[in-house]
């Protein structure tokens, strides 16, 4: 048990010293994990002398600073409870409203604000009064300022100066609020399982532009929402997995179409023929089931796309090559360095040579110079997903969408990642990040993924948490938070530690909130968090007051009684969805496949017969809730006697009721797994597993277990699943909602051309 001193130190620190476990009761955090994480942020306790000492050094700074590192101004008034905390505050910052700026009052009576704007004209903030800070610590009296009308979004530089103290900071003026997002619906699609004739073993930024040609034209869908795009290792083993990338930054190059890098068209026939032959057997593997291997399709990209990095570029493709560079700058070339040493050195950085430890050091100067075709190569693979990623979102735009890509922004990255080496000093040393014991990991999570260090993180004004989101959303309409409380607070684990006892550590939730919303009010797009799970209540309260979705996922969906919540009890600001890559497709579980999986891998904590029968309590509920509804036509008892014995006679009746039972909620977006719309059964991942189960790589099939490729989508199939979605989505524009987000008013909008798939790739082109 920790003391009252560590205790306050820790909460100095926004370090959790207990929580509300699973089962809703308190659980206290370890003294030795508190004394764990305070080292990792630069603070020693591990003796009462210095945690005292510790105290004191932050009492002082309490008193000398006169700004945070980041200073967040709403641009709009907003009502705001004065005692609830905005965010979660440090100790030296007061409560008050968003749109304030607070400053502790000059013993000398006199204060000056002035904020320099992007553009360099000063503007003068003006007085608002005072407050007492509120309660506890925050004992300071602080003079309240607000910014004049006609300031503009964006971040400016605040400069204060009292007597002989003057210090400054980074000034971020963000919207209050994300526009009200239109109710309409759209695809979601893990995108490397989605496979075409002309892929290369797995889908791409093709097959990506092509299905959301396809499913805009077809089907009136307004959005593809697919799974993270992030760069993974640059050298063999591959990691499959897409949510534990090496940058969150940059993009993968094993999606990238080889043949649509322009260069293709300019090669002669000896090397395109070597190009067509490394593609041959691997477009030969999407008319089976076998499992995606990223390996193999790595080095045969890899040989093709450096085979295509020799070729000349003309003077125009040139430039624009050299424009790309500058924009994206120095983080471009640390990564593309990093990707270089990995070929020589492993993807893990922690592994590497001593001197290459330091991404700033002169051995690391001297291997960039060293490499530098390599460094070149991957900054062009680079190039190639910008305009590939580009294309895409154009495609999507342009035959009708309204809002396009729906892109996932995973946790974090590996411990040994080209993130984690290029912003070593911003990250927490020996942490991990996790979750808490829950009802299905009862031994908690370590998700191998270094977390930001809040301080050093705020230091850098987020800069590269901002580039990171910019990045994210350049080439998007909209962008899924996976973990949603990657905003707030993460479970961190120290280093040898059970992930049971770790505890969380909360970040500035106002800053980082306030940074995303500005980010995609700049693009126009929509944030959908992904709050499932254990949530501060408060979290979802501000998620929702920024005009950010969250997650309403259906298994999930029960009122206190635990029972299924009926569709007009559903919360309105969400995407709903049935299930997620973590469960089983529909039919999957609707015969319990997932039982059966856990039970094989010795997953489950308690016998399979209990399981099973918890299993089809859950269905006979679901069913009697779809009954109630009108929406089956065939009694329930019937459907449970059908799946018991193994008969799939009612599954498409049952998964049209409960996809029927999505569009009565009135949730703004509805999201359909492509996966339940082809029939499949295979679940994506399996939590708990590694290599026990193909995570990440089981290809699209249908319920008879026979491949789907992209060319071939049962279009009859899915009007007749999706019926009920699709006059949704047809209603939708006439309900009088706005725009989502500012997408009306970029001007594009459903022409109702007809076209084939190459027609709308050559028009975004």
């Amino acid at each position: 048990m920790a003391d009252e001193q560590l205790i306050r130190l820790a909460r100095g620190h926004r370090v959790g010293t207990g929580y509300v476990d699973w089962r809703g009761r308190e659980a206290a955090v370890p003294r030795d994990t508190i004394v764990a994480v305070l080292a990792a942020l630069g603070v020693d306790a591990s003796t009462p002398a210095a945690v005292r000492a510790e105290l004191a050094r932050l009492e002082e700074r309490g008193r000398t600073r006169l700004l945070p590192p980041v200073v967040v101004y709403r641009a709009e008034d907003i009502p705001v409870d004065r005692h609830r905390r905005v965010g979660t505050p440090s100790a030296e910052v007061p409560l008050m409203r968003p749109d304030e700026i607070a400053v502790p009052a000059s013993a000398e009576g006199i204060t000056e604000l002035s904020v320099t704007l992007a553009d360099g004209e000063t503007v003068q903030p003006l007085p608002a009064g005072h407050t007492g800070g509120g309660r506890g610590a925050h004992t300071t009296s602080h003079e309240t300022y607000r910014l004049p009308e006609g300031t503009p979004p964006g971040w400016h530089r605040l400069h204060v100066r009292q007597g002989s103290r003057e210090q400054s900071a980074a000034l971020l003026v963000a919207p209050s609020r994300l526009g009200r997002t239109a109710r309409t619906w759209g695809l979601m699609a893990q995108l490397y399982s989605v496979r075409s004739r002309a892929s290369w073993a797995m889908g791409d930024l093709r097959d990506l532009a092509d299905l959301a040609a396809w499913s805009a034209r077809d089907l009136g869908a307004d959005f593809v929402l697919v799974n993270p795009l992030h760069a993974a290792e640059p050298a063999l083993p591959v990691n499959p997995s897409p949510y534990s990338p090496m940058s969150r930054r940059f993009a993968g190059p094993l999606y990238l179409r080889v043949e649509d890098v322009p260069e293709y068209a300019a090669l002669g026939p000896a090397d395109r023929e070597r190009v067509d032959a490394l593609a041959r057997p691997l477009r030969e593997n999407v008319h089976t089931l076998d499992e995606i291997d990223r390996n193999r399709i790595w080095e045969a990209k890899r040989a093709a796309l450096e085979l295509l990095h020799r070729q000349p570029r003309g003077t125009r493709r040139q430039q624009e090559y050299e424009r790309f560079r500058a924009r994206e700058g120095d983080p471009l070339t640390a990564f593309a360095t990093w990707c270089a040493l990995a070929e020589e050195h492993g993807s893990d950085w922690r592994r590497w040579p001593a001197e290459l430890q330091d991404p700033h050091g002169p051995a690391v100067t001297a291997a960039r110079e060293r490499l530098a075709g390599r460094v070149d190569f991957h900054a062009w693979l680079q190039w190639q997903l910008d305009e590939q990623l580009a294309a895409a979102q154009s495609a999507a735009r342009a035959s009708g969408m309204a809002l396009g890509v729906v892109h996932d922004l995973a946790v974090g990255v590996g411990q040994g990642s080209a993130d984690a080496w290029i912003y070593r000093s911003l990250f927490a040393p020996g942490m991990s990040v996790g979750a808490p014991p829950d009802e299905f990991n009862q031994r908690g999570q370590d998700w191998g993924q270094p977390p930001w260090h809040p301080e050093r993180l705020a230091e850098a004004e987020y800069a590269p948490y901002r580039s990171m989101l910019a990045a994210a959303l350049r080439h998007g309409g909209g962008l899924r938070l996976d973990h949603a409380m990657q905003v707030s607070r993460l479970w961190w684990v120290p280093e040898g530690f059970s992930p049971a006892d770790g505890t969380y550590v909360g970040y500035d939730r106002n800053a980082m909130l306030s940074c995303l919303v500005w980010e995609a009010a700049r693009t126009g797009a929509v944030v959908v968090g992904e709050d499932l799970g254990t949530v501060e209540p408060e979290v979802r309260e501000d998620l929702a007051s920024r005009g950010i979705l969250g997650t309403s996922l259906l298994w999930f969906e029960r009122d206190r009684e635990g029972r299924p919540r009926r569709p007009a009890q559903w919360r309105e600001p969400s995407l709903a969805t049935v299930g997620t890559h973590d469960m089983p497709p529909i039919t999957g579980f609707l015969h319990g496949d997932h039982v059966g999986l856990r039970e094989r891998l010795g997953l489950l904590t308690r016998s399979a017969a209990e399981e099973e029968a918890d299993h089809r309590r859950q269905l006979t509920d679901w069913l009697a809730l779809l009954a109630e509804e009108g929406l089956l036509t065939t009694r329930p008892d019937e459907i449970l006697r059908a799946l018991a014995a193994g008969s799939t006679e009612y599954d498409e009746e049952v998964v049209t009721a409960l996809h029927a039972l999505l569009a009565r909620t009135p949730a703004r977006l509805v999201g359909i797994a492509l996966a339940d719309a082809v029939g499949e059964r295979r679940t994506q991942n399996q939590p708990g597993t590694s290599d026990e189960y193909p995570n990440w790589r089981v290809p699209l099939a249908d319920a008879k277990g026979r491949p789907v490729l992209l060319d071939d989508l049962p279009l009859e199939r899915i009007h007749t699943l999706l019926a009920p979605v699709l006059k949704r989505g047809a209603s939708g524009s006439q309900d009088g909602d706005e725009a989502v987000g500012d997408v009306a008013q970029q001007g594009a909008g459903r022409d109702g051309s007809p076209g084939d798939r190459g027609d709308q790739r050559g028009q975004a082109r």
